[in-house]
């Protein structure tokens, strides 16, 4: 009996490679038989996290908000391995003053953030999602969060810090990742009769170094009692990325431990 849930032989392309969840992507994907074009605007963190040892790892550094580089990341992408079978993006950033007050919240910064969090996805789905289209199939898998389907619960914010700075969920991160859902929905649709399934993943909150009363307040919140680990968010992915979820599109696939029930 064939493993559906497999990615052998799979060309998968990953943007944010280098960041919390897409080194932990590398390393499933690859134990799954996928070969992972790892695309990172972070040279040093590209080389630091997922390095270049694994044969069937290629790493690419591109910013993914200029529509120039996605297309030179194609032709390189097409030069070694061929066409993609996977897009994963999965690409976010902050900006200097990601933390402001809505009401101070600059202008610049929120455009420079929407560029790669939902601008980028859309060029990536151009030019990868467009050449699935012409092959007749292929599997998009976008990144997006439990803030772009609900509203953040500020209260769990006092007292709250990552790595020594006080943290909030500004509005630029739910607004990019809102339509990047309103992107998934119509792609899915725009691409369906030719073989393309589109589909998302909502994490919840993944614990990557935040203070006790940030894991305290959000644990408590939370139906299962505890913030996400990286392999709940990875196993998601792969699920969408393979065959075994062959009839599925335009979903949305919330793995948040039953944050958005209340």
């Amino acid at each position: 009996m064939s493993d559906e849930f497999a990615l052998d032989g799979k060309v998968v392309v990953l943007t944010g490679a280098a960041g919390i969840i897409g080194n932990h992507v590398i390393k499933a994907f690859l134990a799954s038989g996928a070969r992972v074009f790892a695309i990172d605007r972070d040279e040093e963190a590209l080389e630091k996290n997922c390095g270049s040892s694994h044969e069937g790892l290629l790493t690419c550094v591109a910013d993914i908000s200029s529509s120039d580089a996605v297309k030179k990341a194609f032709l390189t992408l097409r030069s070694h391995w061929g066409e993609p079978h996977v897009l994963l993006n999965n690409a976010a950033t902050k900006s200097e003053n990601f933390f402001e007050p809505f009401e101070i919240f600059p202008v610049d910064e929120w455009n420079q953030v929407m560029s790669v969090n939902l601008t980028g996805a859309m060029l990536c789905a151009q030019v990868f999602g467009g050449a699935m289209a012409k092959r007749g199939v292929g599997s998009i898998v976008n990144t997006l969060s439990i803030y772009g389907i609900v509203a953040p619960d500020q209260r769990i914010y006092e007292g709250s810090e990552y790595l020594g700075r006080a943290i909030n969920t500004p509005a630029i991160y739910a607004a990019s990742k809102a339509g990047l859902w309103g992107l998934t929905k119509y792609l899915a649709a725009y691409w369906g009769h030719r073989g393309v399934r589109v589909n998302a993943v909502t994490p919840g909150g993944v614990f990557s170094g935040q203070n006790n009363r940030f894991v305290e307040n959000y644990s408590r919140r939370t139906p299962l009692g505890r913030m996400g680990g990286t392999d709940d968010i990875v196993n998601a992915m792969r699920y969408l990325a393979s065959d075994a979820s062959k009839y599925v599109t335009g979903h949305n696939l919330v793995v948040d431990g039953g944050w958005t029930v209340w």
